[in-house]
């Protein structure tokens, strides 16, 4: 049956539509459609969403070419090295022979001597017997008190700068604070006696430790006492550049110790051998920015720590039992091959297979036995 269809009239201005793809017919004139984001529905506050978007090319797409994106690796950041001040070097300290500090000592006495003779102050025997002429006797004034002062502050700083160099010791000297060098000579010497003086000892020094904490390449608690040969290089370094260089030594072995794997003993030597390689690197480098040079750091001792050593003894007493007997099933197994191989090559048996097996068991049966009788 034909349908007529009515057409409303179009408003002025109206164009037609756009050229392109004809678009379905529309169910209801007039009408408009509008997306609304999907996050939008569920919302209960008016504020709007930013929703961050992050790159998510994570491999090669396969017939591109394309590669995927590598981060660069992060190179870690140095450990700082400590630092000493650079002007801080042992220097020889400027010393004059003890003779010297005897000569000005002497001249000082004797200045006392001749003043306590002008002053008439000197007995009578003393003057006799050092052969003086009878004194004027000036009395005590002003001039003889002047020289009282200069030949006793000559004396005494003769005298008071006198000291004894040793062997394997050195004197660190200091004025007001400052360096002002080491004196390393032996014998008598004479020393500004307005100088601080500390003395070191620059011999060569064996310190063993006591126990310290370490552990094996497993990660296993142990005990290490280690054995250091060192020495004081720089005495300016070593007294003062640290509070106490023995401290500072004990406590660049510790953390030495807590770096490198130490090996129990029964080890192989080459492992032993490294592991003190290694320590010795570290405290070297450690120990040598405050004037002390380490030869050798080495653990001499080495047991499980108290909480582990229970379990460790009985883990290594299984250990030991568990090869002692994979040592005897072997040495069983070939004693057992070679009769066997030697009674059929020699043709004093001729055995089939069950034979053989039973003969097998039988020799197995009584070589173990036997070993088992004779182990202690």
């Amino acid at each position: 049956m034909p349908t007529t269809t009515s057409h409303m009239p179009e408003p002025e201005g109206f164009a037609g539509p756009p050229e392109g793809p004809a678009r379905p017919a529309r169910l209801i004139q007039n009408e408009a459609t509008t997306e609304i984001p999907v996050h939008l529905l569920f919302r209960d506050e008016a504020g709007p969403v930013s929703v961050p978007l992050r790159p998510t090319v994570v491999a090669r797409r396969q017939g591109t070419g394309e590669q995927p994106r590598l981060r660069r690796p992060v190179q870690p950041k140095p450990r700082p090295e400590p630092q000493i001040e650079p002007e801080l070097v042992e220097r020889p300290a400027r010393v004059l022979p003890g003779a010297a500090g005897v000569l000005v000592g002497v001249c000082g006495a004797a200045g006392c001597l001749a003043t306590s003779w002008w002053a008439g102050v000197l007995p009578p025997l003393a003057v006799h017997a050092l052969g003086l002429p009878a004194s004027t006797g000036a009395g005590l004034g002003p001039a003889q008190w002047a020289a009282y002062t200069g030949a006793g502050a000559l004396g005494l700083f003769g005298l008071g700068g006198l000291a004894r160099g040793r062997t394997g010791r050195a004197w660190v000297l200091g004025l007001f604070g400052g360096y002002r060098g080491t004196v390393r000579r032996t014998g008598l010497l004479w020393v500004n006696p307005l100088l601080l003086r500390r003395q070191v000892d620059v011999r060569l020094r064996h310190w063993r430790s006591e126990p310290m904490l370490a552990a094996d390449g497993n990660g296993v608690a142990l005990r290490a006492v280690v054995l250091v040969v060192w020495r004081v290089k720089d005495t300016a370094r070593a007294t003062l550049g640290v509070e106490d260089h023995e401290s500072y030594l004990r406590e660049c072995v510790e953390a030495a110790l807590a770096r490198v794997p130490v090996e129990m003993p029964g080890a192989s030597r080459g492992s032993v051998e490294a592991a003190a390689d290694t320590l010795t690197r570290l405290v070297v480098r450690d120990a040598g920015v405050v004037g002390l040079e380490v030869f050798s750091v080495r653990p001499v001792r080495v047991e499980y720590a108290p909480e582990v050593a229970a379990a460790m003894h009985r883990r290594r007493i299984a250990a030991l039992d568990a090869q002692d007997r994979a040592t005897m099933v072997t040495s069983v197994v070939d004693s057992v091959e070679d009769t066997v191989t030697r009674l059929t090559m020699r043709g004093l048996v001729e055995l089939d297979d069950y034979e053989r097996k039973a003969l097998v068991k039988d020799l197995t049966v009584a070589f173990c036995a036997g070993r088992g009788e004779t182990a202690p």
